[in-house]
């Protein structure tokens, strides 16, 4: 069965896919920005940022070399931060080193690159024999073969890793790696599967036994809490009051971000421009942007010409909001 899945699984592939900017490139450092974009991020939206990030750094040398801020605007909407001055941290290590890695083992070396991404990038760009297992790759082969381990934990993880590289082709590891990814993205849905469509549906043991629906199993769930918050928007004078987190913040260090009603406690909010959801890791914030006034400048925060937001760093909450006052004032 393992060498009919593969054969079915590349020829599938191979008659079409989406078409999505990374695919056409060999070029290891384009691919590997773009499976740092693709982390916790789909596909639709790092297409646009893909293509604008390569036009700003069209190269190592060029992130390596440029200033954090500039690197942190270029990334400004993608969201978890770390991912950015990882890749900046990354890229200087390769420039000191005259070459990029064209290794899994010297690409787990560097910053932010863990198992998958390394094995993305070693097995796309150089031809290695190394599966690249992601949360859809899980999806696909727990369903597959009608596993019930734990995606979430490390055995179940490891024992369908080796599974994958059981069935990877060796030929064409690249290849293989992006059609699972494929497989699992568009057709082996988490929800409702679209298995009428998907090449192995007759291979498939889940779709056999009548249990892909609750496949994969996933028993360390996390739960989600939900809080609400207060974004204020104070203009005066043709700027906007804002404050830059420190170098040394947990989390957004160095980014600007608009005040919170935390922030400003006596401030009282004026009209309501709107409100807007988002979400970090198990939290699910609901934001309502309201107008306000200040007088004088607040401890911590500065006035930024209306000119200058185009060219720093927003947090993703600050964009939203801001978005809300372009929709209220057009």
């Amino acid at each position: 069965m393992d060498h009919e899945f593969t054969r079915r699984l590349l020829g599938w592939y191979r008659a079409g896919h989406r078409d999505l900017p990374w695919r056409a490139t060999r070029d290891p450092y384009a691919i590997w920005i773009s499976e740092v974009m693709l982390q916790q991020t789909r596909a639709s939206v790092v297409a646009g940022y893909y293509t604008r990030f390569l036009e700003r750094f069209p190269a190592v040398h060029a992130l390596a070399a440029a200033p954090e801020q500039d690197l942190l605007h270029a990334w400004s909407g993608l969201g978890y931060y770390r991912r950015a001055r990882q890749l900046h941290e990354a890229a200087r290590r390769i420039v000191e080193r005259s070459a990029f890695p064209a290794t899994y083992e010297s690409l787990r070396g560097l910053p932010g690159i863990g198992e998958y991404t390394a094995a993305a990038i070693a097995s796309i760009a150089f031809g290695q024999p190394h599966a690249a297992v992601d949360g859809n790759v899980l999806r696909v082969l727990s369903r597959l073969d009608n596993n019930p381990a734990d995606i979430l934990s490390t055995a179940g993880k490891a024992a369908l890793t080796r599974r994958a590289n059981e069935l990877l082709d060796a030929n064409d590891p690249g290849a293989f790696n992006q059609a699972m990814m494929e497989l699992g993205a568009t057709v082996c849905l988490p929800r409702q599967p679209l298995c009428l469509l998907c090449p192995a549906a007759s291979l498939c043991r889940a779709r056999a036994a009548g249990t892909a629906g609750q496949l994969p199993v996933k028993l360390a769930r996390a739960t989600r809490r939900r809080e609400e918050r207060v974004v204020f928007i104070v203009q005066r004078g043709g700027a906007l009051l804002l404050r830059q987190r420190p170098a040394d913040a947990q989390r957004l260090a160095g980014l600007w971000e608009l005040p919170e009603s935390a922030d400003l406690p006596r401030v009282p909010p004026g009209r309501e421009l709107g409100r807007f959801k988002h979400a970090i890791t198990v939290t699910d914030f609901e934001y309502a942007v309201h107008a306000a006034a200040v007088r004088g400048t607040p401890n911590g925060f500065e006035w930024i010409p209306l000119d200058r937001l185009p060219s720093i760093p927003l947090t993703t909450v600050s964009r939203k909001a801001l978005q809300l006052l372009e929709e209220d004032l057009g």
